[in-house]
């Protein structure tokens, strides 16, 4: 049986112009957490349709555990579970019923009970769908994929607009998953997410892959697990890159409306150099700080613009 998730070159346009993925080629082991990390309108959305089957391609090439949608879709469907990036229920169910509705769609489901303790909804088995919280109503709608006993796991930006508790209580649902075996693909615009939850990701900006590999492998080829941020009196775009950049240990610099942002390998060695040249040019340091580098770096260097930006 081939890897769980294989595509080739997939492309979707749309009225002959419009192209909402541009070349798309990923291949996800067993028991992997892949995520495809991106803005809106990056076409994250459109490939996991693909991937699920539930839009053709205009062209490439899918496969799910070797087999194609044409071929097997009756057996890839059992195979799958998938929570939507919208998921409307019935609010005329109750949760219980909701689960049972969803089990009796597959061959071989998990028992309802299961399904419900596992996502901590016992409780709420009598409630109406209507009465429930956005984050109860989440993970309700991740119950109802699970519940088929998949074997793979689709989630289309799975925490958008849930508070702090219930995105943790999502995360800790994907990573039991994951670790019966199960294979995870998520999208999702949420850096410290993709951060804590994917072994592996890629990141898709116009519909293609800019860049794909692990978490840290994807932060250490920025040439810096360290940001320094800081800003001058004085200072205005592009004044002192080049003595910034000539700094110690710097990897690259960028400027983000007076804020100068240093990729440095050595933070200890970058501040008091850093702190000299503020000095010997007459200016006045107004903030400093430092971090670790992450996902948001990487995107932002190589794409020159943040995240959540559009």
């Amino acid at each position: 049986m081939g890897s769980p998730i294989e595509c080739t070159n997939l492309r979707k346009t749309y009225d002959g112009k419009v192209e909402a993925v541009r070349g798309v080629s990923l291949r996800i082991e067993a028991g992997e957490c892949f995520g495809l990390l991106g803005p809106n309108g990056a076409g994250k959305t459109t490939t996991i349709e693909i991937l699920e089957g539930l839009l053709a391609p205009t062209s490439g090439d899918v496969r799910i555990f070797g087999h194609t949608w044409a071929d097997h879709p009756r057996q890839l469907r059992e195979w799958i579970g998938i929570s939507l990036q919208e998921t409307r229920l019935s609010e005329k169910l109750n949760v219980r019923e909701t689960i049972e509705l969803f089990a009796s769609f597959y061959s071989e489901p998990r028992p309802a009970a299961d399904v419900l303790r596992e996502l901590e909804l016992t409780e709420k088995s009598d409630s109406w769908v209507g009465k429930l919280s956005g984050g109860q109503k989440q993970r309700l709608a991740v119950a109802t994929a699970l519940v088929g006993n998949p074997r793979i796991l689709f989630l289309d930006e799975p925490t958008t607009g849930l508070d702090p508790q219930s995105r943790r209580q999502l995360w800790d649902i994907v990573r039991a998953f994951q670790q019966k075996g199960g294979t995870v693909l998520l999208t999702t615009h949420y850096m410290d997410e993709a951060e804590r939850l994917c072994d592996r990701l890629a990141i898709v900006d116009h519909g293609q892959i800019i860049a794909e590999g692990t978490p840290p492998d994807l932060i250490d080829r920025l040439g810096g697990h360290h940001v320094v941020e800081f800003e001058v009196s004085g200072n205005s775009n592009g004044q002192g890159t080049d003595a910034w950049r000539a700094l110690p240990s710097v990897e690259s610099v960028r400027n983000e409306n007076g804020t100068i942002c240093l990729n440095v390998r050595e933070p200890h060695l970058t501040i008091p150099a850093l702190l000299e040249v503020v000095n010997h040019q007459g200016q006045q340091l107004e903030h400093l700080s430092t971090r670790q580098a992450s996902l948001e770096d990487v995107f932002v260097n190589l794409t020159g613009r943040h995240l959540r930006e559009d």
